[in-house]
């Protein structure tokens, strides 16, 4: 699933082609996705201006020139990328909306497992929208502190990893993220989540911005589906430091320790078990 880094490299992406242009044309090809598509989506987008993008957690909303709002969410397996003039013509199977730009570039939602979404709101609408309302805390933003994370984690007696998951806490530290944030902070996953202290959540907070801000500068991590917006795959996963490297020495260890897997919450989790207490 696309978490945070991908979303916010496929925004920006999106964002440097689609801002101050107008959009031709668009058609649905397929309107079940998670939920059905607005009424008359391709109607109500065409020839409108694209004013900017901004996000929320893992939507993206894109700002129109007639005080409206289009949310999109990517779901499971969802991407939102440049295409040629020949694709838009001929889409591919998974197509399921497009874009032909003023500016002659083309842009296709693609969703196999069809748990992406979207919606069209007036933009006075958005901050309080009902997809956004339980959301918590932003994780690059300055609200997102150890000494919040300390104050929201208090009575919480799930284990960390599994709380820094929870998107009512702080959104889009997904499965590898998390392991890699606990990795750099030498935090064990499964110790309880109200045990930490406030120097801990200091430092746990300092790791996820950093891992995050770094996923982003590689353009997300490329496991399965997710390609950034021109297509190519992103790079953080040639970066990790233990998501995926079972049996791999700890890269800071020198005990030898070696990467360890456990499940929490049905989830792979990646830590070392010297380094991390």
């Amino acid at each position: 699933m696309p978490e945070l880094p991908e979303v916010e490299t496929t925004m920006r992406g999106l964002d440097k082609i689609m801002r101050g242009t107008k959009i031709a044309g668009a058609k649905v090809r397929r309107s079940d996705l998670r939920w059905p598509l607005p009424k008359n989506l391709a109607g109500q987008l065409t020839k409108r201006k694209i004013a900017g993008f901004s996000r929320r957690a893992k939507y993206m909303v894109i700002h129109l020139d007639n005080a409206q709002d289009w949310i999109v969410h990517l779901g499971m397996s969802g991407r939102m990328c440049v295409v040629d003039a020949r694709q838009y013509k001929n889409p591919e199977k998974h197509d399921h909306v497009l874009l032909a730009l003023s500016n002659k570039k083309h842009i296709a939602f693609n969703d196999p497992r069809r748990f992406g979404m979207m919606d069209l709101i007036p933009s006075h609408q958005t901050a309080t929208y009902k997809l956004f309302k339980h959301l918590g805390f932003e994780p690059l933003s300055r609200e997102f502190t150890g000494k919040a994370l300390f104050q929201k984690l208090m009575h919480k007696k799930i284990a960390i990893k599994l709380a820094i998951m929870d998107q009512k806490l702080v959104v889009g530290v997904g499965n590898i993220y998390a392991s890699e944030s606990l990795y750099y902070a030498n935090i064990d996953p499964r110790r309880k989540a109200s045990n930490l202290t406030l120097a801990e959540c200091a430092a746990l907070v300092k790791s996820i911005k950093k891992v995050l801000q770094k996923a982003i500068k590689a353009g997300g991590s490329s496991l399965r589906d997710y390609v950034q917006s021109d297509g190519t795959l992103g790079n953080f996963q040639s970066h990790f430091a233990v998501y995926d490297r079972k049996g791999e020495k700890c890269p800071k260890c020198k005990t030898g320790a070696c990467i360890q897997k456990i499940t929490q919450g049905g989830r792979a989790t990646y830590y070392c078990p010297i380094n991390q207490i």
